[in-house]
């Protein structure tokens, strides 16, 4: 059974002549009665009967009319959806971010982007840089967001932002209320800081700023979102150096104070893998760099 069978069929019910049918199909009647008779071979049963008066539907063939609507409608429907696939209207996009991507822009980015693909599934999941990476060389991810500088072979990237540290104190520290800080300043303070098996380049960097500094932190505390490090400071249990984004947290009891001799940048990657031939990663890859 093929689709021409179908499309065939149902024009001759419609029809109930074979002349008029053809016409309509613009071909002869000889393969159109081919066509029925190849039909009723494969469905095994009479569909038509044919006398002097004309062409009529048998049982079967009323039964039969429903069943091959549905059936070339749902060949129409899944050719259409691999259409908007191939073109990136249609499908799903997943998407690899870490915490502090929400207050980088990334909600704008989606938003924007979602209104262009109004059909298409962004599909967000929250993980660390690493678990990125991993997830991308699987094919588990379409894009990732990541706060590495080191990024394997084989990869695309755009530099979507970069930004300083800047100190995190409780709103009652001493120093809550400086215009501007240096790290000296922070002596003796305790620290919490994302945990070094989340994000082993930041952890490492914010402990050699303050070594350079002069002094060595006591780490009183490892998390595994830079939100999480907010929110304790904001309890008052330490301080910390987080990224200036965070300061759109607004997470009560939390104060930042910009940095005056901290280098360090937090750089944000958009990653995606090389051979990736897919026209909605591309889209929304456009869609990054824009926004860049």
């Amino acid at each position: 059974m093929e689709f021409r069978h179908l499309r065939y069929f149902l024009m001759l019910a419609e029809e109930l002549h074979f002349g008029r049918a053809a016409q309509r199909l613009a071909i002869s009647q000889p393969p159109l009665s081919l066509n029925i008779q190849q039909l009723e071979a494969s469905v095994g049963a009479t569909l038509f009967t044919r006398n002097s008066r004309g062409v009529q539907l048998t049982a079967a063939g009323q039964a039969f009319v429903p069943a091959a609507r549905a059936l070339l409608a749902q060949a129409s429907a899944a050719a259409r959806e691999a259409r908007d696939v191939a073109e990136g209207q249609s499908g799903q996009l997943q998407i690899g971010f870490a915490g502090t991507m929400l207050y980088c822009g990334l909600p704008q980015i989606l938003s924007r982007f979602q209104l262009s693909h109004p059909r298409l599934r962004l599909v967000l999941r929250e993980l660390s840089s690493s678990e990125q990476l991993s997830e991308l060389l699987r094919d588990r991810l379409d894009v990732g967001f990541v706060h590495t500088p080191r990024v394997p072979p084989g990869f695309e990237q755009i530099l979507v932002a970069s930004q300083p540290l800047v100190a995190c104190l409780p709103d009652k520290h001493p120093l809550a209320q400086a215009s501007s800080l240096r790290l000296q300043d922070l002596q003796g303070q305790s620290l919490v800081v994302v945990s070094r098996t989340v994000s082993p380049d930041y952890h490492e960097r914010i402990l050699q700023c303050c070594e350079h500094a002069g002094w060595m932190p006591q780490v009183v505390h490892e998390l595994r979102h830079w939100l999480s490090v907010v929110s304790l400071v904001s309890q008052g249990q330490g301080a910390a150096l987080v990224p200036q984004a965070l300061q759109q947290s607004a997470l009560a009891g939390a104060v930042f104070v910009p940095l005056q001799d901290v280098d360090v940048r937090y750089d944000t990657r958009c990653l995606w893998r090389s051979d990736r031939d897919q026209t909605a990663l591309q889209d929304f890859v456009q869609a990054v760099q824009m926004a860049a």
